[in-house]
């Protein structure tokens, strides 16, 4: 496979994962506004869900457009998942 053709397939499993990845991103918020709608949340928690979707999704970006594409892809297909919600959550002080 020509270095070229091995670079487009890469960002292909990259588009990919981050195409999934954020789908799961989105899904937990959706579950979330579902609880906020029966009165589960109130709007301050509401929008520390927003917060922490908007920080999750922020990481999972960088990880997938910075860097060598080939490397990330080989993260992509051989490391451990990751949890970007976790990612995204606050640290307590």
């Amino acid at each position: 496979m020509s270095e070229k053709e091995a670079r487009r397939q890469a960002r292909q499993q990259v588009a990919a994962y981050h195409e999934a990845q954020l789908a799961e991103l989105v899904a937990h918020v959706a579950g979330e506004i579902d609880r906020f709608r029966i009165g589960d949340l109130d709007p301050f928690d509401m929008d520390r869900v927003l917060f922490q979707y908007s920080r999750a999704a922020k990481e999972l970006w960088k990880y997938c457009t910075l860097g060598n594409v080939e490397v990330t892809a080989r993260f992509v297909r051989e490391e451990p998942a990751i949890d970007w919600w976790e990612r995204g959550a606050f640290t307590e002080r």
